[in-house]
């Protein structure tokens, strides 16, 4: 039988759900920032930054570009520019480069496809004095442990003990590459590897019932999901921070 959602069940569902949502909130806006130097204190070769999907197509150009998106893209550099300074060396930006008929595509629709616009790095990252230093690394899904190079990349550097993580969207591609990193250091006994994200670097996409109705699309409520992601990564033990400080 198929269910038709009613007034009433709805009404339930909020009651029901309010007091999480309402801790939820008061979590959020509880959370604090985190000082760089109590990152580095063993070295800045201890830390490393991770930033995924802050590119021309999801925020300036191209069918999924976002304007909350685009917000990020500041707080990030600010971020490139402080760790530079006290001597991080080791960042990586995993990014979408699709082939023309990524597989990925039937639940996103076509989108920065490798050669195009969409698919470059945002300018104000290119435009940082050590950007020729940063590694860039393709990626043709929303999970950048599945990307080539990436899980080398990371085993490299044995000296990371605490992982920045930074990019969009909360409860897409930046999810699936902190859970990853949690979860391998988890399965790998790894006590001392810390996976960090700071909210004011990350964000989603949001695309309202009535208007994804109208597009034949799915919808997506950015307030929300943002604010369960964030949750559920917290609970899975990635440390959630307001910001990173000096």
């Amino acid at each position: 039988m198929e269910y038709i959602p009613t007034t009433a069940n709805v009404q339930a569902f909020i009651r029901q759900s309010q007091p999480f949502i309402e801790w939820l909130l008061d979590w959020k806006a509880g959370l604090q920032p985190l000082s760089l130097a109590s990152l580095t204190q063993n070295g800045a070769q201890t830390v490393g930054i991770i930033s995924v999907d802050v590119i021309e197509g999801f925020c300036h150009v191209g069918p999924l570009s976002s304007p909350r998106v685009k917000t990020i893209i500041e707080p990030i550099r600010r971020l490139f520019e402080l760790a530079w300074s006290q001597g991080v060396r080791d960042i990586a930006l995993p990014q979408d480069t699709h082939p023309e008929d990524a597989v990925e595509f039937a639940q996103y629709g076509p989108h920065c496809i490798r050669g195009t616009v969409e698919s470059e790095t945002v300018q104000a990252f290119k435009s940082l004095p050590f950007f020729e230093q940063i590694t860039v690394i393709p990626k043709n899904s929303i999970n950048s442990g599945l990307a080539p190079g990436f899980n080398e990349w990371i085993a490299a550097r044995p000296q990371i003990a605490n992982w920045i993580i930074t990019g969009d969207c909360t409860d897409l591609c930046t999810y699936q590459l902190a859970m990853h990193l949690r979860l391998s250091a988890n399965q790998h006994q790894q006590r001392n590897i810390r996976i960090i994200l700071p909210v004011d670097t990350v964000d989603t996409y949001d695309l309202p019932v009535a208007a994804a109705q109208q597009l034949g699309l799915v919808p997506h409520d950015a307030e929300l999901l943002h604010l369960v992601f964030l949750y559920h990564m917290m609970l899975n033990g990635i440390e959630v921070v307001s910001e990173i400080v000096p």
